[in-house]
């Protein structure tokens, strides 16, 4: 009987903490896969790191393929690790086949022997691989990675609709090391509130954690992303928004075109979806109130240029223009207007949107599903993400769809601005 192939596989970091060797055995034995323990060096201090050696069994050499690429999400690395595969893109728009499509971890690959880190950590996306600003088609060709140092070697994440034919590209699963989100025992116990989806959970003690987050990425230097819905204007808490940003907390906002038309028609009109803002009754023709608004601004010729003529002269939207802040608007089959600002070209609108998240250090997602999954989509695994909404079921999507680092917060949107203003305003954050 012929002897079942096998791989040696390592795994170094906070093994039991962040509970990455059980996943490790449950992968392999949820894939009918089998494997044995070589070694395992616990770390003896808090800060010390663990190591674990794997052997992974498979029943033939395609089903082992599929284990390792199973493990290789959790961090495990072969002990005798191979060059990346690359191979060139067949067309425009098209990756080669067996491409490795990316998660939105850290991510290393094996270039003539060395580690080259994966620049723009990205979700779905393909690695691709150049040198000295071009891979050598020979040794493409031949299934192997470009001679010479990783040093003189860029390997950088691209979505599918920027791939360009003949751009060489990760394939397969060798030479590929995934970093793992990892929880060391002194982490704050913010950083891992997502493990369950609960209305019940401490509010004042998430929005004090939030507040320090917003604080520490502010006083790096880095930006936090606020995705916002128009839900934020419907419940009365764009000026509270609006407070975050004057004080350098919000450095950039993505939302579409109805969070903007709302909080320009609250200060035209002081309705929001024709809702009376101070007493929450509805308004006789207040259903044309943000037809009207966006025709004001597309007659001034735009956000900017009905602030200059003193037509805007408040909200959510003229805090952004008047502090510099940068917005981004992208469209959608739903939208009326649109307003000038609103990117309808949504993989222009994706694009623009890709720039700032790949700068971000956190991002607070506010009652918006489908403008939260998109930008989840884009940021890196390490971006600190808290996700508010009323409803569980988008806290749990944004989830289910990769964005595991997301905290989930289940609140009315309103209140927990507001909570959060008045926090990081009275310093005790």
């Amino acid at each position: 009987m012929a002897e079942r192939p096998y791989e040696d596989v390592r795994i170094e970091g906070h093994l039991i903490d962040s509970l990455m060797v059980p996943q490790i055995m449950d992968d392999v034995m949820d894939l009918e896969g089998e494997f044995e323990i070589l070694s395992f060096d616990v770390g003896r201090t808090k800060t010390a790191i663990s190591t674990a050696v794997f052997r992974i069994y498979g029943r033939d050499r395609a089903h082992l393929e599929e284990l390792l690429t199973a493990v290789q999400e959790h961090g495990a690395v072969a002990v005798s690790p191979e060059d990346a595969v690359l191979a060139a893109a067949p067309a425009d728009g098209v990756f080669p086949e067996d491409f490795y499509s990316t998660t939105n971890l850290e991510t290393f690959v094996r270039i003539a022997g060395e580690w080259a880190r994966v620049a723009q950590p990205e979700m779905d996306c393909g690695v691709r691989v150049t040198k000295d600003g071009e891979v050598d088609a020979d040794s493409a060709a031949t299934g192997s990675a470009a001679a010479g140092s990783a040093a003189a070697v860029r390997a950088e994440t691209v979505p599918l609709s920027e791939v360009r034919q003949g751009e060489h590209f990760v394939v397969g699963h060798h030479g590929i090391r995934v970093v793992p989100l990892q929880r060391p025992r002194e982490s704050q116990p913010f950083e891992f509130m997502a493990s369950a989806v609960s209305s019940e959970k401490p509010k004042a003690q998430i929005v004090h954690e939030v507040a320090r987050l917003l604080r520490r990425v502010r006083d790096d230097g880095r930006l936090t992303i606020a995705v916002v819905g128009p839900a934020v204007v419907h419940t009365g808490s764009a000026a509270q928004l609006a407070r975050l940003i004057r004080a350098g907390y919000v450095g950039a906002l993505f939302g579409g075109n109805a969070v903007a038309t709302h909080d320009i028609e609250s200060h035209l009109y002081g309705t929001s979806l024709g809702i009376d803002m101070q007493s929450g009754m509805p308004v006789p023709g207040g259903h044309e109130h943000h037809l009207r608004a966006i025709n004001t601004i597309r007659r001034c010729g735009g956000i900017a240029a009905a602030i200059d003529q003193g037509v805007l002269t408040g909200g959510l939207m003229h805090t952004l223009v008047t502090t510099g802040t940068p917005f981004v608007l992208a469209g959608s089959i739903r939208d009326d207007g649109p307003l000038p600002e609103v990117i309808t070209d949504v993989m222009e609108a994706q694009r623009v949107m890709r720039s700032y998240a790949q700068r971000a250090g956190a991002c607070l997602m506010l009652s918006t599903m489908l403008h939260s999954i998109a930008t989840g989509n884009l940021l890196p695994a390490a971006v600190h993400t808290v996700c508010v909404d009323i409803n569980p079921a988008v806290v749990t999507k944004l989830a289910d769809r990769g964005s595991f680092q997301t905290i989930g917060v289940v609140t009315d949107v309103g209140l927990f601005v507001e909570q959060l203003a008045d926090e990081l305003e009275d310093g005790r954050a």
